[in-house]
């Protein structure tokens, strides 16, 4: 059943002056919700499968809606923090609660504006507002808020604005502080911006003026419920079969491993994949700013960096984390992201004796990532040479994996390149496999290439004949380029 609705064309439509608690003569519905010219497609659980096209509320449901929301609060607000109630409780109990307040208000309700009018004060009352349609919609990936009446969604990879919007400036940043007091930050003009997530672990950035000028502003980068799993990647065209072979020989042999990629290319996804060759039986500590991967193994010990507090004290870094997990006994030491002069700690972790350690990078190809390292090598604050930091950075790094999203809005693992070491000033690099750029691009926008090998043999493989991994000697013969026709 789509969510826009229709009231019956002989009801009258209720103005903004209409008295709400009176009913028209002779009875009608409660006022008009405009309708879109074609219904809203839906998925099969009944959500939006495109939310570009929402429909506005009425001033008049509007208006209940809110009577209704605030007589909520007043009903039941002190027990919406109740530790002794459960998820399924609390919802029983609004929604009971609720109930009783739309029969007081004595407004005459077709069924379904009943059912919406209870959806949305729900969706108010112990959800995100009128974001939570958004995120109950799993073919959204991220939301972005640019101030109360600008929604945008991101959907299949594409950019699209929604008819969805906050009534106000302070109905927004009620929203952002619900998130955030949530997760133990807080957000006001003293610290007007912050880093948190969702129970979900999604990612969730927000900045309020005076540093937001147009008005509070709010991302949200979802991730999935379900974790992708290498078969979903394969699926999706981000990798091949061949190459997942690869990466899961790779980690078997703990070959120390950087993802690198740009925003929002599916570096966390990835290695969340990664992680998951990781065999049973070793002790895997992960780093995160914001705990976002959804590791299976049962040995894991999950690490968070902590901001400082509104005194600008407490802080603990991903440095700090890195050089403790150091003494945690780690089998394997993920990093979430290296962004600072963690950087120096991880790459000395590696030449240390931890093996098998992953982490990423932003950049955009292999060559930038070896440069990045450098970079924030350098911002550890110790005065080293440059040939110093690049022999740290070939001798501890053996593989890139280097992802992109495309025009066409799918992402893709561009290259697998494995590091060689020095020649001279510079660190050499080989690619095993690259994307096929060449073969052109579709009528539609689609990209026709694939990521394939370059038919050269990594010389890492030498260490899968030690340890016995085999992999399948097709998996690096090279492909016939394809050309557009």
């Amino acid at each position: 059943m789509p969510d826009g609705w229709a009231p019956p064309s002989s009801s009258p439509e209720v103005t903004a002056g209409s008295p709400l608690n009176t009913p028209p003569a002779p009875p009608a519905s409660l006022g008009t919700l405009p309708v879109p010219a074609d219904p809203l497609p839906t998925t099969l659980s009944g959500r939006l499968a495109t939310p570009v096209d929402v429909a506005p509320v009425s001033d008049a449901l509007a208006r209940l809606k809110d009577r209704a929301a605030d007589a909520l609060y007043d009903r039941v607000g002190g027990r919406l923090s109740d530790p002794t109630l459960g998820e399924d409780q609390l919802h029983a109990l609004v929604r009971a609660e609720l109930n009783q307040v739309v029969e007081a208000e004595k407004v005459p309700l077709t069924g379904e504006e009943r059912k919406r009018l209870t959806r949305e004060v729900l969706d108010e009352v112990l959800g995100l507002g009128p974001l939570q349609r958004l995120l109950d919609d799993d073919s959204i990936t991220e939301v972005m808020v640019n101030g109360p009446d600008r929604v945008y969604v991101e959907q299949h990879g594409k950019l699209s604005r929604t008819g969805v919007r906050f009534t106000s400036e302070a109905h927004l940043r009620r929203i952002i502080e619900r998130i955030v007091s949530k997760v133990g930050r807080r957000i006001d003009e003293s610290s007007p911006l912050v880093d948190a997530r969702l129970a979900d672990g999604s990612r969730v950035n927000a900045v309020i003026p005076p540093l937001a000028f147009s008005g509070a502003t709010l991302t949200i980068r979802k991730f999935s419920k379900d974790p992708f799993k290498v078969d979903d990647l394969i699926r999706f065209g981000t990798m091949s079969p061949s190459m997942a072979e690869l990466l899961h020989a790779c980690v078997e042999a703990r070959l120390n491993i950087i993802v690198s990629g740009g925003t929002g290319t599916g570096k966390t996804t990835l290695l969340n994949v990664l992680s998951s060759f990781i065999p049973d039986g070793e002790r895997i500590v992960t780093i995160e700013d914001a705990v976002e991967l959804q590791l299976q193994q049962d040995h894991v010990v999950r690490l968070e960096a902590r901001p400082p507090n509104s005194e600008g004290k407490g802080e603990i870094t991903i440095r700090d984390l890195v050089r403790n997990s150091l003494r945690m006994r780690p089998d394997r030491i993920v990093v979430g992201e290296v962004r600072g002069g963690e950087s120096l700690d991880m790459l000395q972790a590696m030449n240390t004796g931890h093996d098998g350690s992953i982490s990423t990078v932003h950049a955009n190809s292999p060559r930038d990532a070896i440069a990045r390292l450098e970079t924030l090598v350098l911002m550890a604050g110790m005065d080293l040479p440059l040939r110093a930091i690049r022999e740290q950075v070939s001798s501890a790094v053996d593989v890139i994996v280097q992802l992109a999203r495309l025009r066409d809005g799918t992402r893709r693992i561009t290259a697998i390149t494995e590091v060689h070491g020095m020649e001279g000033q510079t660190v050499t690099l080989q690619d095993a496999f690259v994307f096929d750029f060449s073969a052109g691009v579709a009528p539609d926008g689609r990209f026709l290439g694939s990521t394939i090998p370059t038919g050269v043999r990594p010389r890492f493989t030498d260490r899968f004949i030690e340890l016995g991994i085999a992999v399948s000697p097709q998996i690096f013969a090279p492909v016939p380029v394809r050309t557009l026709r």
